[in-house]
């Protein structure tokens, strides 16, 4: 644990990718091999399972510090993580120990079967054997807010340089569905078996997004393909043997959520993956994403909502054929596979290829991508004809260049701090639009200012706080700003009886006064326009 604790300490201390990398490069050398699995696995969010509610965990260092609750409560928000107030807290440690972070790891696991007086005393006495920084470890990994600042990609580089592995080999191996309790270091990374898991997927290979219009792009309008971004669940379809898997981007078997993709394996021929778009599917166009969303998080799905939100998978890329991984060939030829895999999928089935966009110049294509909502799509994907299927996201070959958000006018009427760095700012604000005399709260949104304008308003919450409630402090409605949103759905959840998707504030409107800030009314034609 104090050689888990001292790299955390040096990833947290620097913002440097080279000095992260050494960092993890030199842990990887020189741990023991399952804490190297356990740390893979934590840094590709595999994390153990959390075994204690935080409540009890703020009510038992509270105690065992000697302080009053409320006041533990007073000093969380301004430090802005729990772990963290945990560990300043209590006192030292009475006893030194020097246990792996499997043990720990082990530790915290095997809480799951005790009494809450049982825990307590075994999560005080872990308290009274661990010095501040590795306290403060293991209550992250305990609170399930485990985070080190390091993307997997740079985690499967500093692997790469402590194997000698290839990097593209290595992303390949830690995809998938392992977890340290079911395999080694060594049979995972060393010696890996390519056919152990025939359900194993690949990297994703993920677009930037195109800030400056395609003209800013090198090469000719020619040497591109463009295609709809589509608002669904990104996934890759894998038929090998006589079996079929749906993996979703973020590494989650979805197979038994969508049912109906187990049809395709008696018209696509084993040996095949495909990436695509998961979307609900109804007369030849997509659904709204909400209609897909009431089968995600569901571990099955009722025959209603099969009948009313039945799903098809929009195909873009053929990675695997004929049990071979093309991801090297160039994309139109992939295309050109994937397309003549289509033909021989009757209309009937739910696979569709999400067809191209033609264009001969970047008007026509920015007139294509001011359509996007008229197809229910997002904007444009921009891919190079002669691109390979790399893994994550690499500049260059593939671009998403995404409609203009839609936008509104709001009133701020509820403000609360953010955490970590800006654990002493106020952040986190719920908005309002008015109906009638009245404003009614409808959005909430923490991202898209810049750090001075945080300030400013967090000095102006202070002063203008009518009542609070634990964190949140209602402020008087003064301030408008405009929220950006990349769609807007019903729900009867919110008193305004709609839900925004992605909202964030684009612009503090200080040149608006408070009576020119959008209505109810709006938001409702807004919904009838793009819902």
């Amino acid at each position: 644990m104090k050689r888990f604790a001292a790299l955390f300490t040096a990833l947290d201390q620097t913002t440097k990718t080279t000095l992260k990398v050494d960092a993890l490069a030199s842990y990887f050398a020189e741990a023991p091999e399952h804490d190297k699995l356990w740390t893979i696995a934590l840094l590709s969010g595999r994390r153990p399972k959390r075994t204690v509610i935080a409540t009890r965990l703020r009510e038992w260092a509270a105690d065992r510090a000697g302080l009053p609750l409320w006041l533990f409560e007073e000093c969380y928000p301004i430090v802005g993580d729990l772990a963290e107030t945990i560990a300043l807290i209590l006192p030292d440690a009475a006893r030194d120990t020097d246990q792996t972070l499997t043990h720990w790891i082990d530790e915290i696991r095997a809480l799951a079967g005790l009494e809450d007086d049982e825990k307590r005393a075994r999560i005080l006495d872990i308290w009274d054997q661990l010095p501040k920084t590795e306290r403060f470890v293991f209550n992250k990994l305990i609170t399930g807010g485990f985070r080190m600042g390091v993307s997997q990609k740079l985690m499967t580089r500093a692997l790469s340089r402590a194997t000698g592995i290839d990097e593209p080999d290595l992303a390949h191996r830690l995809m998938g569905d392992w977890h340290p309790d079911t395999t080694s270091f060594e049979s995972l990374i060393l010696t890996h078996d390519p056919e152990a898991d025939l359900s194993k997927p690949y990297p994703f290979y993920l677009a930037y997004q195109l800030d400056g219009g395609p003209e800013t792009l090198e090469t000719p309008p020619a040497d591109w393909a463009a295609e709809r971004k589509w608002d669904g669940i990104r996934g890759q379809l894998i038929l090998r043997g006589a079996n079929h898997y749906l993996w979703s981007r973020g590494e989650e078997l979805m197979t038994d959520r969508f049912p109906e993709l187990a049809r395709l394996i008696d018209h696509v021929p084993p040996g095949t993956v495909i990436d695509g778009e998961v979307l609900a599917w109804r007369d030849e166009r997509p659904l709204p994403f909400n209609a897909l969303q009431k089968r995600i998080g569901r571990k099955t799905v009722p025959k209603k909502l099969l009948t009313e939100a039945p799903v098809i998978l929009y195909a873009y890329d053929l990675l695997e054929w004929q049990g071979t991984d093309i991801r090297a060939r160039p994309f139109a030829e992939r295309r050109d596979l994937l397309e003549q895999i289509a033909k021989s999928v009757p209309d009937a089935m739910p696979m569709r290829v999400s067809p191209l966009v033609r264009f001969d110049d970047w008007e026509q294509l920015a007139e294509a991508r001011d359509a996007s909502r008229d197809h229910a799509s997002e904007g444009i994907m921009l891919k190079r004809r002669d691109s390979p299927y790399r893994d994550g996201r690499k500049k260059g070959d593939w671009w998403k260049w995404k409609v203009d958000p839609l936008t509104i006018d709001a009133v701020m009427i509820y403000a609360q701090q953010g955490h970590g760095r800006r654990a002493n700012l106020f952040t986190d604000f719920t908005f309002a639009v008015w109906d009638g005399d009245a404003l009614v709260p409808f959005t909430k949104a923490y991202s898209g200012l810049t750090d001075a304008e945080f300030r400013k308003i967090t000095a102006w919450v202070r002063k203008n706080t009518l009542e609070r409630y634990g964190p949140v402090r209602q402020v008087r409605p003064e301030h408008v700003f405009e929220i950006a949103f990349e769609g807007i759905q019903e729900s009867p959840r919110h008193k305004s009886g709609v839900a925004l998707r992605f909202p964030r504030m684009s612009r503090w409107r200080q040149d608006k006064p408070l009576s020119e800030a959008n209505t109810l009314a709006d938001l409702k034609d807004m919904l009838a326009a793009y819902g």
